[in-house]
């Protein structure tokens, strides 16, 4: 409580959020929740925004240990809008204050929005597996009773098995049937509380660090729900106002003033959403390149990381590797598709051939989509008391990526020809097997938009490039009067690039000094 609201140091509330509270939580609450809010209010003067803080903190560290239900769901609904009701009640005034009320570490403000999203997503996720086992059970009816009743059926339809349904898919269909359950985690509301956040918060008049924290990753987390909800233009425009925003800056006396790109960048979890969800983005919007560059640049930085033990330190490093595995599977479907050279460096293109050149070489494009791809979600509330079919979104965006790439194989032959000559006649192209509408449909099918700064992922600022690695154009000829087509080929010029090797063969060249010097040496 001294550190949010009175102290507001720095390397207190550090030690005390990540030290602190972790090891009381594992020493002493490992598989029971904390003390409800009530019982710590005297002790912090009843003072309703703190202990909106702590609620949600100690309901994250319940959540995350335990085996939620549905009412454990549905109160995290009322734990974070009370919090966020007394976060931006008066924040517009309080965020332009010269002695702010409040300071938060960025990383707590992430872990909170992160995991607003998370329990939104796993709430979407839970009311539609509770509305399969409902139709699967027959526990709705698929029409009106009056009609039922009409033409000698059964209403509402009975469970045919002998076994009953089980006992807490009936408990909770009951209570998603209450007038109240329609309300809770509602996509409407959630979007408010990020956008309200974010809009406030990356205000240019804001000026006080916390406010500026929840706007800098609200923005974060609106480009991942946007990216759930299978918008990726809307989760690319999600991070305008924090990624092409250099001029604001985040300035605390106990600390350097910082970027909202540095302040993300500070906090890896946050710069591992923000890369992640955009390369998925710009894949489903045929970005391929934009979608490489982006992820690529953080594997190289992770792959580094891994090797020298720095992110091994870290929290949760095992699902690091897991988030590491998927980005270099999305980055084996983009170099694959668009295969130029210096796309991601060469100790990254290796790692893609060790683990994903069998998939690649049988261009299993669907197969690591699904290994690669997050657990897309849909907001649409079923109706629990007609049965009906259920939108499977994550079938329906594995089949957009199929049709999308349905025709790579016939792109990589016609590419395999045209690069063994500098002109062929189109006629001889149709012989080899190739057919003539293919020419013009690669042509058309790799011009993509391409950021115009690859440092930012952006929607706008970007152009229209071609992403071939060769260049044609075709050419109408009747000398021999047979009114054929000549295809002109043009390579594209191959940049040699050393600084990729020189800076493997440095970091190689600093661990073995690194080993050297940790021997003994003392006689």
């Amino acid at each position: 409580y001294d550190s949010v609201t009175l102290s507001q140091l720095t390397e207190e509330q550090s030690r005390l959020y990540n030290n602190l509270f972790r090891d009381l939580s594992s020493k002493y609450f490992a598989s029971a929740p904390w003390p409800a809010p009530t019982s710590i209010a005297a002790d912090c003067n009843g003072d309703p925004l703190f202990l909106a803080f702590y609620r949600e903190l100690t309901h994250r560290h319940w959540h995350a240990v335990s085996r939620p239900s549905l009412r454990d769901r549905m109160e995290g609904w009322d734990v974070y809008r009370e919090l966020f009701d007394e976060l931006l009640e008066g924040a517009e005034e309080d965020s332009t204050s010269s002695q702010p009320k409040l300071f938060i570490l960025p990383e707590w403000a992430f872990d909170i929005l992160h995991e607003f999203v998370y329990q939104f997503q796993g709430f979407c996720q839970f009311r539609t597996s509770l509305y399969n086992s409902a139709n699967k059970h027959g526990l709705v009816s698929p029409r009106d009773i009056n009609e039922g009743a009409a033409d000698g059926g059964d209403a509402p339809a009975a469970n045919t098995s002998k076994k009953g349904p089980p006992h807490h898919v009936v408990e909770n269909l009951a209570l998603m049937r209450e007038d109240a359950a329609r309300d809770v985690w509602s996509v409407d509301t959630v979007m408010y509380y990020l956008h309200r956040l974010a809009d406030i918060g990356t205000s240019p008049k804001c000026t006080v660090p916390a406010y500026q924290y929840f706007g800098i990753f609200a923005s974060v987390a609106l480009s991942r729900l946007e990216c759930l909800l299978t918008d990726y233009s809307g989760s690319l425009a999600a991070l305008a106002p924090v990624l092409e925003n250099s001029t604001t800056m985040v300035a605390k006396a106990d600390q350097e003033s910082k970027t909202f790109s540095e302040v993300i960048n500070g906090v890896f979890s946050a710069r591992l959403s923000l890369t992640y969800h955009a390369g998925i983005s710009f894949l489903m919007l045929r970005r391929y390149k934009d979608a490489a560059t982006t992820v690529g640049e953080l594997c190289s930085y992770m792959q580094r990381g891994f090797k020298t033990g720095q992110l091994r330190q870290m929290p949760n490093s095992e699902q690091l590797y897991k988030n590491y595995d998927r980005m270099i599977a999305l980055l084996a479907i983009c170099t694959n598709i668009c295969p130029q050279s210096n796309l991601v460096e060469e100790s990254i293109a290796k790692t893609i051939r060790e683990k994903h050149g069998v998939q690649l070489s049988k261009e299993a494009y669907t197969e690591l989509f699904v290994f690669c791809a997050p657990k897309f979600i849909s907001p649409a509330i079923p109706d629990f008391f007609v049965s009906g079919p259920v939108e499977n979104v994550y079938k329906q965006q594995v089949q957009l990526l199929e049709q999308e790439l349905k025709d790579q194989t016939v792109f990589r032959d016609l590419r395999s020809y045209l690069r063994l000559y500098t002109s062929i006649p189109t006629s001889k192209l149709v012989k080899f097997g190739n057919e003539e509408q293919t020419l013009p449909s690669l042509k058309l099918r790799m011009r993509q938009l391409e950021s115009n700064n690859p440092a930012v992922p952006s929607l706008e600022d970007a152009s229209l490039k071609s992403a071939l690695d060769i260049h044609y154009y075709v050419e109408k000829t009747s000398a021999d009067g047979s009114n054929d087509e000549i295809v002109h080929v043009d390579e594209a010029e191959k940049q040699r690039r050393f600084e990729n090797y020189f800076f493997g063969q440095i970091t190689q060249s600093y661990e073995i000094r690194k080993e050297a010097n940790s021997i003994n040496t003392t006689v």
